[in-house]
């Protein structure tokens, strides 16, 4: 059976015209989060003419439908949720819960003061200890951290940034000393200084000396641990700060497009490293939107890795990327409503294509996650993989007219914010000036004044409201613990020949000086010579200095 054969036009005037004398719709103007009008309907009309050319196929340049032919029919994503908490003990004992729950990967927060280089007994890291993640200070933290989890056999994602050396320095001398070769390990340290100047703020140094560690880690794995991601671009905290879609894929491919250069410009071939770059985005609440938003990122990348850098290795022209349910859509209000919030979250991240997946767990507007709350996070994409069907076909939503042009409208909007980087000097240039901050920032307020004025529905805090006492089981850090692990490493440091240490924190710090040295293997034989985290960033902060961000306002 056919359909009525009408035209676009014919339909709205004999169809919807009338209705809409009717019955209004809902509103005068329907957007996107990123701001873009939206029809009722889109058509064949709507697309663009090279429609295939644009599409292609999963695992084809340039890659729209995924970076793999079979996409989740020959392997599902890594579920790797993010844990980390108090000491090194209780981590651990997560970790082996959630892998014996499931899950594929790890994931390693660590707390404030191994994010900014300070020990445990450090008087800036007070209050601080174990509190948004477990406390790394020495080699011995680590080794417990990963305490019965064989490394070779594991893949582990570590969210840090400006310590990223020093913490997969610690890493590869522990798995070594499991007898694991640094050839075979596989996972990602974060290392994406870029993004902490534009949304994030866990900084230590300038963005040059910055950049110089990021890169060296690059370089680094490139030659000596070939399977691990060395850098995870990030977006996610850009969405956190309030970035639009359009504005997340923008600034993230632009900080990647900074890094490519910088690698180049230091004598190594694109295909060398670019394999191995890996992305972070976030997932938010329109389905759609992320869906189309997952798709133009991975795109417009394989076009700038193709045209831009030459880069001639299909590996090389992929965006692998990793994807958080967001963080900034979680209410203390209502807080089971989260569960059905990431759900959808965690499915735009799998009919987007998403290589891995942390889904977060509903209490976390409250406090740390309770075990509880993590299961539940797991499950829920563990149901998504086993039982909706979605990863039984690569790019499932591909083709519907709708998606097709959002996914080209985000791309060409993405490449007009490139343009004016570009513009501007480079992305270091457009962070310098305040530029990217304040693009982020704008979005941010535009959002919330429209959710104070109730255009955007944020159920249980804006409309369908109870008055309710919130009541939820808290995971609260117990202050012995932190007691134990400033003795921990106060022990440490007594039980080790300090000579050594001096010596490899000296030769630290003069290879620093040295902008033509790679600090990696110098690190590295701080760690072994029992350097702490703390040692070894105030040896760079004496040489480097530390950044203090400028006004923007």
């Amino acid at each position: 059976m056919r359909g009525e054969n009408v035209g676009k036009r014919e339909w709205e005037e004999r169809y919807v015209k009338p209705l809409l004398e009717k019955a209004p719709e809902r509103k005068k103007e329907f957007r996107t989060s990123s701001g873009f009008v939206i029809d009722r309907v889109y058509t064949p009309e709507d697309v663009n003419p090279d429609y295939e050319g644009m599409l292609g196929y999963p695992g084809v340049y340039p890659f729209t439908r995924g970076v793999y032919p079979t996409m989740y029919r020959g392997r599902l994503w890594t579920m790797r949720q993010y844990a980390g908490f108090g000491t090194a003990e209780e981590t651990n004992a997560r970790y082996r819960y959630l892998l014996e729950q499931g899950q594929t990967g790890l994931s390693v927060a660590f707390d404030l003061p191994t994010q900014i280089g300070y020990d445990s007994d450090h008087p800036m890291a007070l209050g601080e200890v174990g509190k948004v993640g477990v406390a790394i200070d020495t080699l011995e933290d680590m080794e417990i951290l990963f305490s019965g989890i064989p490394l070779d056999r594991v893949s582990t994602s570590m969210t840090i940034n400006s310590t990223a050396a020093q913490i997969l320095s610690m890493y590869i001398v522990v798995a070594e000393s499991q007898g694991a070769d640094r050839k075979i390990l596989r996972g990602t340290v974060q290392n994406d200084m870029l993004k902490e100047y534009i949304a994030r703020g866990t900084y230590i140094f300038p963005p040059e000396p910055s950049l110089r560690l990021a890169t060296d880690i690059i370089m680094f794995c490139a030659n000596e641990v070939p399977k691990w991601n060395s850098i995870s671009i990030s977006g996610y905290h850009m969405e956190e700060a309030g970035a639009t879609p359009v504005q997340e894929v923008a600034f993230t491919l632009a900080d990647g497009i900074e890094y490519v250069q910088r690698v180049i410009d230091r004598g190594m071939d694109v295909d060398a490293f670019a394999p191995r770059l890996s992305f972070f985005f976030s997932a938010g609440n329109n389905l759609i939107e992320e869906v189309a938003k997952f798709r133009a990122a991975r795109r417009l990348w394989a076009r700038i890795m193709k045209e831009r850098f030459n880069a001639r290795n299909p590996r090389s022209q992929m965006l692998r990327f990793h994807v958080q349910t967001a963080g900034c859509t979680l209410t203390a209000q209502q807080p089971e409503n989260n569960i059905i919030r990431v759900t959808l979250q965690a499915l735009a991240a799998v009919l987007g294509g998403a290589q891995s997946l942390h889904t977060n767990s509903f209490d976390e507007a409250l406090s740390l996650p309770t075990e509880k709350a993590v299961r539940i996070a797991l499950r829920t994409q563990q149901i998504i993989a086993e039982e909706s069907g979605v990863a039984d076909v690569a790019d499932p939503m591909g083709g519907a007219y709708y998606l097709e042009w959002l996914t080209e409208k985000i791309e060409e909007e993405a490449m007009k914010y490139i343009d004016r980087i570009d513009e501007m000097g480079g992305v270091i240039r457009a962070i310098e000036s305040g530029y990217i901050q304040r693009e982020i920032q704008k979005s941010a307020y535009e959002k919330q004044k429209a959710i104070d004025e109730g255009e955007l529905v944020v159920v249980g805090v804006n409309k369908y409201r109870m008055d309710e006492d919130i009541k939820a089981e808290i995971l609260r850090i117990d202050q012995e613990i932190v007691r134990k692990q400033v003795e921990r490493t106060k022990r440490f440091r007594e039980n080790r020949d300090s000579r050594k240490v001096e010596e490899a924190v000296e030769k630290l710090k003069k290879a620093a000086e040295d902008p033509e040295k790679n600090l990696m293997p110098h690190i590295l034989d701080a760690v072994k010579a029992r350097a702490t985290l703390g040692e070894m960033t105030d040896a760079l902060r004496e040489v480097f200095g530390e950044y203090r961000a400028p006004q923007i306002f």
